[in-house]
């Protein structure tokens, strides 16, 4: 019987799939740490967003504060004008330079640009030596092995509605074959959901140290601008009140998608 074959290839793909995501997850849960344990230094918001979030939190994080400082203005429409063309830091200098000399440009490129400027990635480098940020190549690993996964589960769903839609099949059959397709199916399902389950609320940019790092931090308090940059480096854009300025925000981050 053909369906036989079909979910032996199913049952292949799923098994390969879910104990390379195991592998995988177990060797970044037990990766020794890149520097001597202790207590982290006091880190900036910059290095503080790219924990919580990544390049892209750190590119956000720099906006906002230009934004509040005059030093460039967002608009809800989605671009974003020099006010100011002296930045305070490498990051602000990308930014403009992002902006180009004819100091406007949508946002979205913008903030494309400033993550994966070569100021972020020093940053990243440095948290990764301090063993607070997770390495590119663990990172890339576990997305990798996450994706395979999902793919093996469109793949079981695949061959199982060819199974049963294959002509010349004995009357009755059909409800038998997707059930035996259904035990494929729920374990990438449920190797997913555990996957899920493990890593929220945690940031897949931070190691177990840099996570024990964001933990502590107190809650933000609202009103004076630090409080903001500090809200938007933990939370991201979400965490701005402001209608237009978050509007300017995530109307960049569609344009720029």
């Amino acid at each position: 019987m053909l369906w036989v074959l079909l979910l032996l290839v199913a049952w292949s793909a799923a098994a390969v799939s879910c104990i390379r995501l195991c592998l995988v997850t177990a060797g970044a849960a037990h990766r020794p740490p890149a520097a001597p344990a202790s207590a982290p230094r006091e880190l900036n918001l910059y290095e503080t967003a790219f924990l919580a979030g990544g390049p892209q939190r750190v590119a956000d994080l720099a906006l906002v504060s230009m934004h509040l400082r005059r030093r460039l203005l967002l608009a809800h429409t989605g671009w974003a004008t020099v006010v100011d063309p002296e930045g305070r830091d490498e990051v602000e200098r990308t930014v403009i330079h992002a902006i180009g000399p004819e100091g406007q440009s949508r946002i979205g490129p913008i903030r494309a640009a400033a993550a994966a400027a070569d100021a972020v990635r020093t940053l990243a480098d440095r948290l990764v030596a301090a063993g607070l940020a997770v390495p590119h190549g663990t990172r890339t690993s576990l997305e990798s092995a996450v994706r395979a996964v999902r793919g093996s589960a469109v793949l079981v769903v695949v061959l199982a509605v060819t199974a049963v839609l294959m002509p010349g099949q004995e009357t009755g059959y059909a409800g038998p074959v997707a059930a035996w397709f259904g035990l494929p199916l729920v374990l990438t399902l449920g190797c997913l959901a555990i996957a899920r389950v493990e890593n929220h609320p945690y940031s897949p940019w931070a190691s177990p140290s840099g996570q024990r790092w964001l933990d502590s931090l107190p809650a933000p308090v609202r009103g004076a601008d630090r409080d903001l940059l500090a809200a938007v480096a933990v939370r991201g854009v979400g965490a701005v009140e402001d209608p237009a300025l978050r509007a300017a925000l995530t109307s960049g981050a569609r344009t720029g998608g």
